[in-house]
């Protein structure tokens, strides 16, 4: 099974930006599609991104126009740049596959919005 390792979550205030990557332990995104989830407190995990093996990119509408979702192959990294962040996307941002094994998923990183 591939592991999945995220980081780069963190206390940011309102209107900043962080940038979450997630490590593959092997080339995969050439073959899934790849995801960023979140949970907040007491609310059930939620799409946030979304990136076909192709490159197609689908957004939740809470952060059309203010997160971007990219890929390095050659790292195997997945990434989320979060700019304009809101307290309300407070949560753990979790990054996410899904193979004929069953879904994937990191161990997550805590984003924190606060001022």
């Amino acid at each position: 099974q591939v592991q999945l390792v995220e980081s780069g979550g963190g206390l940011v205030q309102p209107g900043g930006s962080l940038r979450l990557s997630c490590v593959a332990s092997r080339s995969i995104f050439s073959i899934y599609a790849m995801a960023w989830y979140r949970q907040a407190p007491g609310k059930q995990r939620e799409l946030v991104a979304h990136m076909t093996s192709v490159g197609t990119t689908v957004y939740a509408d809470a952060v059309k126009g203010r997160f971007t979702i990219s890929r390095d192959n050659a790292k195997n990294t997945l990434y989320l740049q979060m700019n304009s962040l809101k307290p309300e996307d407070t949560a753990v941002y979790y990054c996410h596959y899904t193979s004929a094994r069953g879904p994937s998923w990191g161990q997550g990183t805590q984003v924190t919005v606060s001022s």
